[in-house]
């Protein structure tokens, strides 16, 4: 079941919505055929009549669904950025359109069997082609146009064909109306789709900026702390030569100053060090709740310890987040998120980050991630296990255990 399954469900939201709205078009085709291809075919069947024409006419609207579902497709990933904008086969898509009404209309003039099919093949025509064009278009403004158009053409062929004027107008109200509803359903579904895509790549989009915020973050800690003392040394460095030329004693002594500030800027680079990777539990798990509920998630912490936790157990867990958080905005498509931290004043700490939307498969190879959590963890005797726990979900789970955390107390 789950390889039944697993093509939709390791799709993304995005994925999804394509996926849905590619065949809702591909549907169109085969609605097209059934709706209106075989209306000259029943016609003929009930009047019993020559089948050459109907059968013609047939052939023609199914080679017309076939091109209005080829220009969909195009237009579709165009909408997704995939490929330019096809306006070559749109034009011709137009014109192949034009010339099948007017063959319609001429027969209508010309046969009278054709009289009652007329209406619901031009009619046909016009509504599938002008949702198929409204895909290519940005502008709303110019949707309108498409069905407007349409229903002007329509009914001027018409008339120019010798058709009274309340049938060419009849005409023209029926592409329009129905011109109108294709295409504002088909301008919606392309405006849906290109505006998940948006949201897709604005979440990874804000996974980047923030690792890179952090990187800027922590080079400018380091451009704090070691630019004033190079700056220092290399002075200092140059002093000590120029009095060293000079066999003067007091070149010892800033080599021996020299020496204090680079010891000293190793203890505040180790200090900023230290700091970056030390991780607050509080601030991690807040920073969490708010990147996850900006992604558009519904994330949900519940952190009620009964104990204080030491400094080194609050670090790893916070990496623990930290990490649970980034894998959940870059991996999957979850809408739901739970974190749940229990401390009970005896016994183990457990952390588990749950979410939903998970891939049976992951999409690339394996990364240093979770690796490096198990190896923090393991310093404090702690566990992590990660993986799939059924219907899409993806659960995060780490222990410390309570001895360890005694003996961290004990010490603080």
């Amino acid at each position: 079941m789950s390889k039944l399954t697993g093509w939709w469900k390791n799709r993304s939201t995005a994925g999804k919505v394509e996926l849905y709205t590619r065949g809702s078009f591909y549907l169109f085709v085969i609605l097209e055929v059934l709706s209106f291809g075989l209306t000259p075919l029943v016609a003929a069947a009930a009047e019993r009549t020559s089948y050459v024409v109907p059968l013609a006419l047939f052939l023609m609207m199914c080679a017309h669904a076939a091109l209005c579902g080829v220009l969909s497709s195009r237009a579709l990933h165009w909408v997704v950025g995939r490929r330019e904008r096809p306006t070559r086969l749109a034009v011709a898509t137009a014109l192949v359109t034009a010339g099948c009404i007017l063959a319609v209309l001429v027969l209508r003039t010309t046969e009278g069997s054709e009289a009652t099919v007329a209406p619901t093949m031009v009619a046909g025509l016009a509504w599938f082609t002008s949702g198929a064009l409204v895909l290519c278009l940005k502008s709303v403004r110019r949707m309108w146009y498409v069905a407007a158009s349409a229903a002007v053409a329509t009914g001027l062929a018409a008339l120019g064909l010798g058709m009274p004027a309340a049938k060419a107008l009849g005409y023209a109200v029926g592409v329009l109306l129905g011109g109108l509803f294709f295409g504002a359903t088909c301008g919606f579904s392309g405006w849906l789709l290109r505006t998940v895509y948006e949201l897709d790549r604005s979440r990874e989009v804000q996974a980047r900026l923030a690792v890179a915020e952090e990187r800027l973050r922590f080079g400018r800690d380091l451009h704090d702390v070691m630019g004033r003392n190079l700056a220092v040394i290399a002075l200092k460095s140059e002093l000590a030569v120029q009095l060293a030329r000079r066999e003067r004693p007091e070149a010892v002594d800033q080599m021996i100053e020299v020496q204090r500030i680079a010891r000293e800027s190793q203890r505040e680079v180790r200090d900023v060090v230290r700091g970056y990777r030390e991780a607050d539990l509080a601030v991690e798990l807040e920073g969490a709740r708010g990147v996850l509920s900006a992604a558009g998630m519904d994330c949900r912490v519940d952190f009620r310890p009964d104990r204080e936790l030491p400094s080194e157990v609050q670090s790893a867990l916070g990496w623990v987040v930290r990490e649970a958080t980034t894998n959940v905005l870059r991996h999957g498509d979850a809408q739901r998120c739970r974190i749940r931290l229990t401390a009970p004043e005896s016994g183990p700490v457990t952390l588990v980050v749950e979410n939903d939307g998970a891939p049976e498969a992951p999409a690339g190879p394996p990364g240093s991630g979770l690796a490096g959590l198990r190896e923090r963890l393991a310093v404090l005797e702690g566990t992590l296990e990660a993986g799939l726990v059924g219907d899409g979900r993806f659960r995060l789970r780490a222990e410390i255990p309570g001895p360890r955390l005694d003996g961290l107390e004990v010490r603080a």
